[in-house]
């Protein structure tokens, strides 16, 4: 691991969930966590239960100007050290079958999860390229494998892999190590905002495709429901981050979870038909 002293890591997202994990983990490390956070008082919460050297800032990821004033304070802050590390978590989940949801949400959905750490990431490289620092970007087993009503959050999530895999190779000559960190079921606000999302998104939606899809969303919620119950802490997602950002050869990919394991596994074992069945069969999908 490398000394921390003097070692800042910025980290999107930090107000709840697994943003709020990292920063406190990399705060009892030792190293200055610049985290962001969309609102006043979550940064106040945050920085309630760290050090000194955990300082919350206003950060979002869809708005350019927000990003440039970070960058700049950021900047004059780390000066000729530059960055040790740049997280890229904040994310949201849009639920729904694709023949229902808005555009608009899916839109806000690729906002969030991949134009926002693309925005985010080209602003920093100059800082990242001075400390010869570290990029992790928070992504999801449901970046490997999408599951039916989660194509929008898939669809995000498959697009970070691939982002992560070409960027990986672009600054791998300035020393920069890039990772990919893909959690199963984490105990976090994201599900809780992506089940009301779900219901005003149903509440919307025409009687005529409440009927087509209801033995689909039926199935989906309740694996989704099961899976929460096992949920484990994002303190586990935060031990891989640190790893990430900290060892002297970090894996290119991290799963988290046992759930994520096996349906890793499932993956490179089964064909896509064979997995259809077996997803079919344990989600009781209309056929």
């Amino acid at each position: 691991m490398s000394p921390p002293i003097d070692r800042a890591i910025v980290i999107t997202g930090a107000s709840t969930g697994i943003g709020a994990a990292c920063a406190w983990h990399l705060d009892r490390l030792g190293f200055t966590v610049l985290a962001g956070v969309r609102r006043i008082e979550d940064g106040e919460s945050l920085r309630a239960q760290g050090s000194a050297r955990l300082q919350p800032m206003l950060l979002d990821v869809t708005d350019a100007g927000s990003i440039e004033r970070a960058r700049r304070q950021i900047a004059e802050q780390v000066g000729p050290r530059g960055l040790a590390g740049l997280v890229n978590n904040a994310g949201i989940a849009v639920a729904g079958p694709l023949e229902a949801v808005p555009i608009a949400d899916l839109r806000r959905q690729l906002e969030v999860n991949v134009i926002g750490p693309v925005a985010v990431t080209q602003a920093f490289l100059p800082l990242l390229r001075k400390g010869r620092g570290r990029i992790v970007n928070m992504g999801s087993i449901a970046g490997r494998a999408a599951m039916p009503v989660m194509g929008p959050y898939s669809a995000s999530k498959f697009a970070l892999e691939a982002l992560t895999d070409a960027l990986r190779l672009e600054v791998q000559q300035w020393g920069i190590q890039v990772s990919i960190v893909e959690p199963g079921a984490i105990a976090t606000p994201i599900w809780t905002k992506s089940g009301a999302k779900a219901e005003e998104l149903e509440s919307v939606t025409s009687e005529e495709l409440k009927t087509l899809y209801a033995g689909v969303i039926a199935g989906v919620r309740t694996r989704v429901a099961e899976a929460a119950a096992r949920a484990i802490s994002p303190d586990a997602v935060s031990d891989a981050v640190v790893h990430a950002l900290t060892a002297s050869r970090p894996k290119t990919r991290y799963l988290v979870g046992r759930d994520a394991k096996v349906r890793a596994l499932m993956i490179k074992l089964l064909s896509d038909r064979w997995s259809d069945r077996l997803m079919t069969w344990i989600l009781k999908l209309p056929q």
